[in-house]
């Protein structure tokens, strides 16, 4: 029985892929299968990939699509997907050898429809350790949940039952299908150890910041619109209010404020400040806002109409 299944999409990662791959089919857990899926690679991808299926061929399924992205990617590999368990891994990054037999045991000690761990933020010249928070219940889920699909473990039945799937031809894919299963998520359970090192490269997707930045908007109105169509919105619509100030006021807003083009930049800038008061006429009043403290929370409690400009000023300076 094949216990895990990790689907790598793979897209002109040649420096990175053997770093990856080693990782993988050197994992301590015996019963695991890996679904590589050449996503339309122009470089050397597709002939490491094939020399490991070659050298592994009871461990690694290989795939080839078009150019799709990230998301297409990670949905053509699903249904060929036979494990207990899925788990995503990006081809720039790689893994502890211990990695998926922890979580596995762990899933299967608790029951859980998701296991999450920590991970390592891999820099040039640095590394950090990325420690989430322990949440109980679907709302506090919402709220605090890293919004990352590569630092989990999902119950493929969960998957298949859902039918939820990756957005294509989006950004910030991870926002869109984590908040949208978080709701089906009856147990989510937490291995707490850093496993996965998160390369971070210079020219990478999340580092560059142009117009695309403004799929945020329409990823989170697709959330919304979800949580409306499946009657999910009344019981999460405060952490739906929360998340979405958040988003727009905080990570969303650090990004639209490093884009170099200042015709764009002002349009998206406004845009934030519309969208948020048009969605979420009383964001001001949220109950998750108003109670919580620390840093992030105080920020957002300060920002108004007279403050929202000068709060993008100081950012862009960050």
């Amino acid at each position: 029985m094949v216990k895990i299944s990790v689907i790598v999409p793979i897209y002109n990662v040649e420096k990175y892929l053997e770093e990856c791959l080693e990782t993988l089919v050197n994992q301590t857990l015996g019963e695991i299968e890996i679904i590589l899926v050449n996503d339309g690679s122009k470089d050397n991808s597709e002939k490491i990939a094939k020399q490991y299926k070659e050298k592994y061929p009871n461990k690694i399924i290989y795939l080839e699509k078009e150019n799709g992205g990230l998301s297409d990617a990670r949905n053509f590999g699903l249904p060929h997907a036979k494990g207990e368990y899925i788990a995503f891994l990006d081809s720039d990054d790689y893994v502890e050898l211990a990695m998926y037999e922890e979580m596995y045991k762990i899933a299967k000690k608790e029951n859980s429809d998701m296991v999450e761990c920590d991970f390592y933020w891999e820099y040039p010249n640095k590394t950090k350790i990325d420690t989430g928070l322990i949440y109980h219940g679907k709302q506090e889920a919402l709220e605090k949940i890293r919004v990352v699909a590569w630092n989990k473990l999902i119950k493929r039945e969960l998957l298949e039952q859902t039918k939820i799937q990756f957005p294509k031809d989006y950004l910030y894919e991870d926002v869109e299908f984590t908040y949208k299963l978080i709701p089906y998520c009856n147990k989510i359970s937490f291995v707490k150890k850093p496993y996965i090192h998160y390369r971070q490269r210079e020219n990478s997707i999340v580092n560059k910041q142009n117009e695309r930045t403004k799929e945020i908007f329409d990823v989170l109105e697709h959330v919304i619109k979800f949580y409306k169509e499946n009657n999910l919105f009344e019981t999460y619509k405060d952490v739906l209010e929360y998340i979405y100030t958040r988003y727009l006021l905080c990570s969303s807003l650090l990004r639209m404020v490093k884009i170099q083009d200042k015709n764009i930049r002002r349009e998206l800038l406004n845009k934030t400040w519309i969208n948020l008061n048009t969605k979420f006429p009383n964001w001001k009043k949220n109950r998750i806002l108003k109670q919580a403290n620390g840093g992030k929370n105080l920020y957002m409690k300060a920002v108004n109409g007279f403050t929202y400009p000068v709060f993008c000023k100081i950012l862009s300076k960050i």
